[in-house]
């Protein structure tokens, strides 16, 4: 029995972390080109400001401030091979910045998620007016914010930078299609995996959530067409220069 169930184990993380990347990023990819080519109207952050302003300027900033730190952090702390720093930085150096930085992103970003959270759960004009789909996109972000954060005290226990570097190794294996990336994983601690598949997870639901919006920058509304806006009983009103009043004759 405890041969089928090593047996079993091993089948099971060979595919979450050899197979299940690439699964979530083609459904990332490619159900986000569908999305934006069929349903651009629903393209959008779902915004509840509308609704209740109160807690959603300060939670939206520190959650935006914060993810954006985590993800880039992530982005490069994972693909950028330990050849390019180690001659500036060791890895125990990197691991412990990555620590402090990452715990400070992090604290901003769990605050500003749980006001997200609270507002749109708890208050009753927010919650009729939101999607299963949003409160368990909110939810899985707490979630995995709060595993990322209890990796921490993991990461200072491996202190000599050890781990960082296996899940570098793996990162690097997965996005260059080498084999053998899930060997890289093995031993490390639970939680690090736990984080892992909940974020690859994350990357798989975006098409079919609020997420989208990720790809999204206003810039395009600098040099797009005036709107033309029709008054309700009147006139259309066109861009334009305003016509001066035309004076009567003179008495």
């Amino acid at each position: 029995m405890s041969a089928l169930w090593h047996a079993f184990t091993d089948q099971l993380h060979g595919f979450l972390f050899g197979i299940y990347p690439y699964i979530c990023a083609g459904i990332f990819l490619v159900g986000s080109l569908i999305r934006f080519d069929r349903d651009q109207y629903t393209w959008r952050s779902g915004s509840s400001q509308m609704l209740r302003t109160r807690q959603f300027r300060l939670g939206s900033n520190l959650f935006h401030l914060g993810i954006l730190f985590i993800f880039f952090g992530h982005l490069v702390g994972l693909l950028t091979p330990h050849a390019l720093y180690e001659h500036f930085i060791t890895a125990r150096e990197k691991q412990m910045l990555a620590v402090i930085a990452g715990g400070v992103a992090g604290a901003l970003c769990f605050i500003g998620l749980t006001m997200l959270l609270h507002r749109r759960l708890f208050d009753e004009r927010i919650r009729r007016t939101s999607t299963t789909i949003d409160i368990a996109i909110l939810a899985l972000l707490w979630v995995q914010l709060t595993l990322g954060l209890t990796t921490l005290p993991f990461s200072i226990a491996h202190s000599d930078g050890g781990t960082m570097l296996q899940l570098s190794a793996w990162a690097q294996h997965i996005v260059t299609f080498r084999a053998g990336a899930a060997d890289y994983v093995r031993g490390t601690d639970l939680v690090f995996q736990m984080h892992m598949v909940l974020g690859m997870t994350l990357f798989l639901l975006t098409p079919f959530s609020r997420l989208v919006h990720i790809f999204s920058a206003p810039v395009w509304y600098l040099g797009r067409n005036w709107q033309i806006v029709r008054r309700r009983g009147g006139a259309t009103a066109r861009p334009g220069p305003v016509a001066a009043p035309h004076a009567g004759p003179a008495e």
